[in-house]
């Protein structure tokens, strides 16, 4: 139990507080602590009943039984391992400015959900996330199931071809990554690779709560080669530290 609870203190801050909700909600609508129907989003009991917990629960929740089992392990195991290294890589020492990527695109995909009647919200977060990722490390090649190696800008899409042969939701893992790439258009791609405004900036009351801890990386990942020399440009030609990669399966 120790070896267990060490692994857990390791795991990133906020990754380790997304990690443990996604596990203790579908337990506690398994047990029937609280019945799973006040957990899923419906847009009627939400704006109308005014049941405003719902677009949170349906973040942490997943119906867990034997035919989606699988499934929900598979992408608990994606939240840890994409969740960690944008944490600990991209936003290394920057818990403000992953805290507010999580909840524009949780924001996003709410208002989507709404929109769609879409009843679950965990996939779709944890797909913004790994495609976040995979923009940032798009040039680093990972490995896949049966040995399979490709770019890391296309593991989004084999992951959405992946979960739905195991039972997930194309529309899902499609929500989740067209939001990853809204973020990921709005905070790196039109302000440094187009040169145009900075519509997307971490609200100070986020600093306040979370401040920024010394020795982080400056910087959000590896982005493209022409959005480098673009911040290279704007900084007078001085480097700037983008961060390492990480290969699939590397811990």
């Amino acid at each position: 139990m120790s070896d267990l609870g060490d692994w857990f203190r390791s795991i990133p801050l906020i990754t380790r507080y997304w990690f443990a909700g996604s596990i203790a909600v579908p337990l506690i609508g398994k047990l029937g602590l609280i019945s799973p129907v006040y957990l899923f989003l419906w847009p009627d009991a939400f704006i109308n009943r005014f049941q405003i917990w719902r677009p949170i629960t349906a973040t942490f929740f997943f119906p867990v039984g034997p035919g989606t089992g699988f499934l929900y392990l598979v992408n608990l195991y994606f939240l840890y391992q994409y969740s960690s290294r944008l944490e600990t890589g991209a936003f290394d020492g920057r818990p403000a400015d992953y805290m507010f990527m999580l909840l524009f695109n949780w924001i996003c995909i709410v208002i989507t959900g709404l929109a769609m009647d879409m009843q679950l919200l965990m996939i779709p977060l944890i797909m913004s996330v790994l495609y976040v990722w995979a923009q940032l490390n798009r040039d680093m090649i990972v490995s896949f199931w049966f040995g399979t190696r490709f770019k890391a800008c296309y593991l989004p899409w084999v992951i959405l071809g992946f979960n739905y042969i195991i039972g997930g939701s194309v529309i899902n893992e499609l929500i989740g990554n067209l939001v990853g790439h809204l973020y990921f258009f709005l905070m790196f791609k039109y302000p440094m690779d187009l040169g145009g405004r900075t519509f997307l900036s971490t609200p100070q009351f986020l600093y306040r709560w979370l401040p920024n801890r010394r020795g982080g990386v400056s910087g959000f990942g590896v982005p493209p080669a022409s959005m480098r020399r673009a911040a290279e440009d704007q900084q007078g030609g001085r480097r700037h530290n983008w961060g390492q990669g990480f290969r699939l399966g590397d811990q």
